[in-house]
């Protein structure tokens, strides 16, 4: 995995929002080149007080910053539930994510999981589990066990380099090609 940051490459912090558990990936990108730098969970269900975790929250994201000098941060919106306890805590998660990576001068941008979804498997309503196989075929994750909050995160951080002009799909007319040309990356 690369740690250059040439004028050349883009690093991209993605975030999936959550209190009990943040996933969040950075991501190198050079050309059509993705690499990994870090992927991971923040853990928060041992905080007790919700604004011990939104604080932990902030200063962990804060730290990733630093660690990796991101220019962009993408994070997933929340989705809408029936739960309104839960989508405003959930909310409150994503705006001190995105507050973090404002302080910290990034651009961010939002993205619907259903966008997300739809960049990196071409099926806005595939699981959660397809989504992390997808990213395996794609040659951007290694295969391994990954917490699905971590490979969420990842899926977004790629979405914003896809929707930033460079997708896979884009090179030669759509994912029938992608699929047709690369018969040995796809299942």
């Amino acid at each position: 995995m690369s740690s250059s940051n040439s004028k050349a490459s883009k690093r991209i912090l993605g975030i999936d929002p959550g209190t009990n558990a943040l996933g969040f990936a950075v991501i190198e990108v050079d050309g059509e080149k993705v690499d990994v730098l870090e992927i991971g969970v923040l853990h928060l269900k041992d905080r007790k007080e919700h604004t011990e975790k939104l604080r932990e929250i902030f200063l962990e994201i804060q730290e990733i910053i630093e660690r990796y000098l991101p220019k962009d941060l993408a994070i997933e919106a929340p989705f809408f539930g029936k739960n309104v306890q839960s989508m405003l805590k959930l909310g409150r998660a994503q705006g001190v994510a995105m507050a973090a990576g404002m302080t910290m001068g990034l651009a961010i941008t939002e993205y619907s999981p259903k966008k997300v979804k739809q960049s990196v498997t071409g099926n806005g309503n595939a699981t959660k589990e397809q989504v992390a196989d997808m990213l395996v075929r794609l040659n951007i994750l290694e295969q391994g066990k990954f917490q699905l909050d971590a490979t969420d995160a990842l899926s977004v951080a790629v979405c914003h380099h896809y929707q930033a002009g460079k997708p896979v799909s884009s090179k030669k007319g759509g994912w029938g090609s992608f699929i047709k040309d690369n018969p040995g990356r796809v299942k």
